[in-house]
């Protein structure tokens, strides 16, 4: 779950990052308000769960509060498209006016998960500003990594080796080694995925400040963090993708045309690549669980047809927990319900594996009943 960059300051602020002072506004009039607070100059950003507002127009300097209203009036209410976002971009409900600092240096934080280490790692670079991407790319030897055994969390020689090697003046090393237990702390406690601070910045009186913040927290830890789910902002997610984290489906909408639904997630990534394989490209990705039942996957089918991009459906099920027969009254059921009837390729493997089979064959519904991975790439190519 992805937070706005006014939420990621508040919860770090609480841990003791240091932030610029900032307001939220909903309106202009807010903005206005929060500008004359702030001593009129003023930086005004749009909230939205998307990097690179800036070169988007997503974030302006105001001169003095009347601008600064303006500038709020002229991104509340509309959609920002960054090359984050897609073409569809994502609404502006709020801005953040935040106070203005004079910037010495630009620096690049981070903590994140590292799959391969399996463990956290503090991500640090000294082209803050830029896409971090880009510069791993380009000048990977501007990019360090400190992993962080969990047993003992961060330790305080390893704070001071990443400002070493950012070569921070000896009055920031102290405050830079602060602020890097602090989020490492927050990464932890919250069960966040990464914590993100781009640009952290040197000022020029020799403050480290977060001008900027992303925090993603692990949706799988979210039961444990009854108070973080007032943070979401559905708006700035998928409507469909909303609907099926309501109904417990695993669900992330794609850019092709074949709409995919199996049961594990593995076999997802598999199904995705035969569809590729086949010279198209998967609508979504779509896991209805081992334990799903008749209803579920139903629901589940209802909810990928409502995507009108998606013009064939790909069924790949291995019954176990889920038996086929399931599965299969499930499919029958949506395609009945459904206002379109996307031609249907199913593969059916393991429980009852015959008797779901059978109860497609009996649906008169145009169905392509497959054995193997092959037969499905072929019939989809078809």
């Amino acid at each position: 779950m992805k937070l706005h960059e006014y939420q990621a300051k508040e919860l770090l602020a609480r841990y003791g990052v240091p932030v610029p002072e900032a307001y939220v506004a909903s309106s202009a009039a807010e903005a206005v308000e929060a500008a004359g607070r702030l001593g009129g100059r003023v930086v005004v950003k749009a909230q939205v769960h998307a990097g690179g507002r800036g070169k988007a127009g997503g974030v302006k300097v105001a001169s003095d509060a009347a601008e600064a209203g303006t500038i709020a009036g002229s991104l509340i209410g509309t959609t920002l498209v960054t090359a984050q976002t897609g073409p569809s971009g994502a609404p502006v409900d709020k801005v953040l006016v935040e106070q203005t600092v004079d910037i010495e240096r630009e620096l690049y934080f981070s903590v994140i998960t590292d799959g391969g280490l399996r463990r956290p790692v503090i991500i640090v670079s000294s082209a803050g500003g830029m896409e971090i991407e880009e510069v791993a790319r380009e000048t990977p030897e501007r990019v360090l990594t400190e992993p962080i055994d969990p047993a003992v969390g961060l330790q305080p020689f390893q704070g001071r080796r990443l400002a070493e090697a950012l070569e921070l003046p000896a009055g920031a090393v102290r405050p830079f080694v602060a602020l890097a237990e602090a989020c490492y702390k927050a990464f932890m406690d919250n069960d966040a995925s990464m914590i993100e601070i781009n640009p952290l910045v040197l000022t020029k009186d020799g403050r480290l400040l977060a001008l900027d913040a992303k925090l993603t927290l692990d949706d799988d830890a979210l039961f444990r963090h009854a108070d973080a789910l007032a943070l979401r902002d559905t708006g700035q997610e998928d409507a469909l993708e909303v609907e099926a984290s309501e109904a417990g489906i695993a669900y992330v909408k794609l850019d092709g045309n074949v709409g995919c639904m199996v049961n594990g997630a593995g076999l997802a990534m598999a199904t995705m690549d035969i569809v590729k394989s086949a010279g198209a490209e998967p609508a979504n990705f779509l896991d209805v669980g081992g334990g799903a039942n008749e209803e579920k996957i139903s629901t589940a089918i209802l909810l990928m047809l409502s995507d009108p991009s998606v013009e064939r459906v790909l069924v790949n099920i291995f019954g176990g927990i889920l038996r086929c027969d399931i599965a299969a009254r499930g499919i029958v059921d949506a395609y009945g319900k459904a206002d379109r009837q996307p031609a249907l390729v199913v593969r059916m493997l393991g429980t009852n594996a015959d008797e779901g089979k059978q109860v497609l064959s009996d649906s008169g519904l145009a169905i392509e009943l497959v054995d193997t991975l092959r037969d499905a790439a072929e019939a989809i190519a078809r």
